[in-house]
């Protein structure tokens, strides 16, 4: 194959990034993945590894009694939290994308907390409270939900609403993607739509909803990504207090990982299943 002088510069230019990958990505998966097949034990001499195959995967689902209830919590918790922050970040982006004086500032406000509530400092606001509503009472709710759902989906939905205030601090960079989307949309659209008599819900349903449904696909896939290595999430704390457990230690916990990365691959494929483009036939 004939590298021609513009492939090279293509190539050089991404050079550093895939220098980056394979350094910073493919190594530590390919070396995790050696760890969760050996049991490590950290001895003055160095790193021992001694053979086990599988036995850390069986083990994560065998015997770790909380490996799958922390994950049945995870899910629950996704299947609500994600949904209720891309809507939330798309009626935040229609508002905005409205002309309306002080509009930098309103995108300012809605995108601070992505820079400051980020780290060490977000687990900070949450151990002192001021991530919760104080006006709203977990228990009153729970127990209200308890005469429609079972107890397992109240808790649930009473820790959303006890935790709204940080799930919403979440939307900032899905507010800036749909801003952007909306902004492209073609105003001409809206003119012709409004002459011929649609309202404005016709409009977002018909213009509007399908322009941005490509973005919706990414909000969701970015949402979950982002909530899944939170420093919030209850299995990444498991991991690590399980790899620097004296009886579990590196290798069941980088099983645990891959485990993890397993369930979290399949919630994404759904939402590409869900949300993809589906092709029209030509008659």
């Amino acid at each position: 194959m004939k590298i021609n002088r513009k492939s090279m510069y293509g190539y050089l230019f991404i050079s550093p990034w895939l220098v980056g990958f394979l350094i910073f990505v493919v190594w530590p998966l390919g070396q995790s993945f050696y760890f969760s097949l050996n049991n490590m034990r950290i001895t003055p001499t160095g790193l021992q590894f001694r053979y086990v195959g599988f036995n850390n995967y069986l083990d994560v689902w065998l015997k770790d009694m909380f490996f799958i209830q922390e994950l049945l919590q995870f899910v629950l918790h996704i299947l609500l939290r994600v949904p209720v922050i891309v809507v939330f970040a798309l009626i935040i982006a229609m508002l905005l994308n409205e002309k309306v004086r002080f509009q930098g500032v309103f995108r300012t406000i809605f995108f601070l907390p992505v820079i400051v509530a980020s780290g060490p400092v977000i687990d900070q606001l949450v151990s002192q409270g001021a991530t919760t509503v104080p006006m709203v009472d977990q228990g009153v709710i729970i127990s209200v939900l308890t005469a429609f759902f079972p107890m397992w989906l109240a808790q649930v939905i009473g820790q959303l609403f006890n935790q709204i205030i940080i799930i919403l601090w979440y939307s900032g960079v899905q507010i800036l993607i749909f801003l952007a989307v909306l902004q492209k949309i073609d105003a001409a659209l809206y003119e012709a739509a409004k002459i011929d008599g649609a309202s404005g819900w016709e409009c977002f349903w018909k213009i509007t909803l399908p322009s941005i449904k490509p973005i919706i696909l990414i909000n969701f896939v970015y949402t979950l990504v982002f909530l899944a290595n939170s420093s919030q999430n209850t299995i990444i704390n498991l991991i690590y207090t399980n790899m620097f457990s004296a009886t579990r230690g590196y290798g069941f916990a980088s099983a645990m990982a891959w485990m993890y990365a397993v369930i979290i691959s399949i919630l994404l494929l759904i939402i590409f299943l869900v949300f993809r483009e589906k092709e029209t036939k030509r008659a």
